[in-house]
């Protein structure tokens, strides 16, 4: 939408476009606010210079909103999942975004500096108050800053400029995708519980090489593996409730707190996952056969059914029954009893059920 006015004493027609100060005046050179050339001190920009800047400037907004349209569609195809598929996501996603703040920040600078006239302004301090006065000398700043811009001026520029904005203004939005669904009762059970494709217990394989582990290879007292469930080993999102600590013990070490029918020949498999916040806890200590989260110093025994010794953890660390399969290999006997991880508004529901089955 546009307004005309014409000007008899200038014979000129200024074309104002919706979303810019009204063109209410003729523009004169005795206007300051109009003409920032009758300012003392005043350097105007260079035509030439500014010509070749704004076609610079309407190129880099081009950028932006192809890289801002770049983001949104790098959301949609490269889906998470792997640790290969987020890495693609991530880059896809760092990428397109870094280049569109980079795009329109270039763009906004070479605007300011190659477009925009130069000069000094002093502002006095004055109390902070809103009087007519102070309304009125905003309303004339404002409008010689839009004037100065060019944003009325350079149609291209401002139409680029709208169009690089699109997209980043829409990227929020589809990152809202994110927020759900809720996840009901899904932080309650793990992939432990599920059976293999033929119907056997699922085993218990090295993190990161995917070996299936035999009870009579692991049988050093001390020993600590990072565990995780065959089937599951690129799935991050099982693994963030599923991957294992896995102990050896000797026999007699073991105490009350651990649940001896979930062993198997002194081996013992906990959750990684802390309970205060969700902090792998794989660091150990053999002598004292402590459980350690490096996040903020949770302490676990190990030998005693993993309960809380020390820090902000509320409870122990579950245990997953394990026993071993027809060939000797340690498998998953249940999922574990009750949820894994930091707390949530609905864990005391599930361990009531738990308990509830259990009895």
């Amino acid at each position: 939408m546009t307004e005309q006015n014409e000007y008899p004493e200038s014979g000129r027609v200024r074309t104002r476009v919706l979303g810019t100060p009204p063109a209410d005046a003729p523009i004169v050179d005795s206007d300051p606010i109009h003409a920032p050339e009758g300012v003392p001190g005043v350097i105007p920009p260079d035509p030439v210079k500014a010509r070749k800047a704004e076609r610079l400037v309407a190129l880099l907004f081009l950028i932006t909103f192809l890289a801002g349209a770049g983001f949104i569609a790098s959301y949609v195809i490269f889906q998470v999942g792997s640790i290969n598929k987020t890495a693609t996501s991530n880059l896809a996603l760092g990428g397109t975004l870094a280049l569109a703040l980079l795009a329109l920040a270039a763009g906004l600078t070479v605007w300011v500096r190659q477009i925009m006239p130069k000069y000094n302004l002093v502002q006095e301090r004055h109390e902070m108050r809103s009087d007519d006065e102070t309304r009125e000398y905003v309303k004339e700043t404002f409008l010689q800053g839009a004037e100065e811009s060019g944003f009325v001026k350079h149609r291209l520029l401002r139409r680029t400029l709208l169009l690089a904005a699109a997209p980043l203004g829409l990227a929020p939005l589809v990152l809202l995708k994110d927020l759900g669904p809720l996840p009901g009762t899904a932080l309650r059970h793990t992939v432990w519980g599920e059976p293999t494709k033929d119907g056997k217990p699922r085993r218990l394989v090295v993190e990161g090489s995917g070996q299936p582990i035999r009870a009579a290879d692991f049988n050093s007292p001390g020993g600590i593996l990072s565990v995780v469930p065959e089937g599951y080993e690129e799935d991050l999102n099982a693994l963030a409730k599923a991957t294992l600590i896995l102990l050896k013990f000797r026999p007699e070490e073991l105490k009350s707190g651990t649940n001896l029918n979930w062993t198997h020949d002194g081996i013992v498999a906990y959750s990684k996952i802390c309970t205060h916040v969700g902090c792998p806890a794989a660091l150990y200590e053999q002598t004292t056969h402590h459980i350690l989260c490096p996040c903020h110093q949770s302490t676990f025994d190990a030998a005693d059914g993993a309960r809380v010794v020390f820090g902000p953890a509320a409870r122990p660390l579950p245990q997953l029954p394990i026993g071993i399969d027809e060939e000797g290999y340690l498998v998953a006997k249940s999922d574990f009893k009750v949820p894994v991880g930091p707390s949530f508004w609905e864990r005391g529901d599930a361990e009531a059920e738990a308990r509830e089955n259990a009895s």
